[in-house]
């Protein structure tokens, strides 16, 4: 999950050359989970059809009042600009600027923008004299004195030849500023979480190994709320066949718990929080070098206990704030007591294997949250997406 999951953006396109880069706009948050609806104005058509950006964004363009076809149906503007939670109007030429500044309402974009209530961000595309001329940034700094947000335009070289400002910013970096400005009261701002999730294999020989049935599925579900959030995220993960939505979260795939150790100590320093979701090996064997040949007689592993990266991390911590996790067969709240003490953990998570719907490989969870001062918050069974809701609101109570 993204920022943007969910969010209604409402994207608006001028007659400019630039238009043609909306279309990679509309892609990106596409790609982010956003649902988006595109206004285009009569000129821009002529430099991005409404076909592609209507194929991209999954909903038919608007570009006026009516249709050609249907002179009785009506695009109603002040819905959609109470649909929009944000408005971004890129290219933005200079004349919708002027339009925009003075409240000339003479097109669809222009009457839906006077209706809407949401954050308005509009990023200026033109030749560097018309952007510098006084009457253009009168323009801005009314815009920018009502409210609105200006996404300033780079530097390069123009479509007349020219190079200076006046470009628009690229797709990636309008919605990193806009994430910057819209995103910054998030709960988890300016914190760096440490998560690892999924299995680790340890050897045998050359093509074997052993593991468990972990996917990741809960470790990558608390990554995706996390950064939703806002928190900084990096997701050490063992192998798993999952696939992360949100592209701010920096991943890093490991397979055996050497490797995670090694991973979780070159970011431990720096992170605010740690979730140990993974499931680590509890044992390993000495790997053979050859593959071990099948014969018809028994064959003896000795497995001997694997590194404990959970009370390696710990002995380190200062300030950072551990929460761990405990899958139980037996005996389940005493031995994660237990365990929070043994591993000087902030909280632990805990879910039983004799709990219906609950462990790996499914999509649901029950759990019983533990802090250090022994107090347990237990959980209804829920999707592992609400499960990681609850573990990161009872997280950011504690931190």
């Amino acid at each position: 999950m993204s920022h943007w999951s969910g969010k209604n953006v409402l994207i608006g396109i001028t007659g400019s050359i630039a238009a043609y880069k909306s279309s990679f706009l509309v892609r990106e948050f596409i790609k982010l989970g956003a649902n988006i609806q595109i206004i285009q104005t009569p000129s821009s058509k002529e430099f991005v059809t409404p076909l592609t950006l209507s194929t991209l964004s999954k909903n038919p363009v608007i570009t006026s009042f009516t249709k050609e076809d249907d002179p009785d149906f009506w695009n109603d503007h002040v819905q959609l600009g109470l649909w929009a939670d944000i408005f971004i109007i890129a290219p933005t030429s200079a004349k919708t600027l002027s339009k925009m500044a003075s409240g000339n309402c003479d097109n669809f974009l222009l009457a839906t923008y006077l209706s809407a209530r949401c954050p308005v961000f509009f990023a200026p595309a033109m030749d560097l004299d018309m952007y510098k001329h006084h009457s253009t940034q009168k323009n801005i700094n009314s815009l920018i004195s009502f409210g609105n947000y200006l996404i300033p335009p780079k530097k390069g070289e123009l479509a007349s030849g020219l190079n200076g400002i006046g470009r628009m910013t690229e797709p990636n970096d309008i919605i990193k500023f806009i994430e910057k400005e819209i995103f910054s009261d998030l709960p988890l701002k300016n914190k760096k979480i440490l998560i690892t999730a999924g299995p680790t294999i340890e050897a045998i020989d050359p093509v074997r190994y052993i593991s468990n049935y972990s996917t990741g599925k809960m470790g990558y579900e608390i990554a995706e709320v996390s950064s939703s959030l806002g928190a900084d995220v990096i997701l050490i993960s063992g192998p798993s066949d999952l696939i992360l939505t949100n592209k701010n979260i920096k991943k890093i795939n490991i397979t055996s718990s050497e490797e995670m150790l090694k991973e979780c100590l070159k970011y431990f320093k720096q992170s605010n929080v740690l979730i140990m979701t993974a499931a680590v090996s509890d044992f390993k064997i000495k790997t053979k070098k050859n593959k071990i040949k099948k014969t018809n007689k028994s064959i003896n592993l000795t497995l001997e206990p694997n590194i404990d990266i959970l009370k390696t991390l710990t002995k380190k911590k200062k300030n950072q704030f551990i929460c761990g996790f405990a899958l139980e067969t037996n005996n389940s709240l005493e031995n994660a007591q237990n365990k929070i003490v043994d591993k000087k953990m902030d909280m632990i998570v805990l879910n039983s294997l004799q709990e219906k719907g609950a462990g790996f490989g499914k999509e649901t969870n029950k759990i019983s949250i533990i802090d250090k001062e022994n107090k347990v918050i237990k959980y209804k069974l829920k999707s592992k997406h609400d499960v990681a809701k609850d573990i990161i609101n009872f997280l950011i109570k504690k931190i």
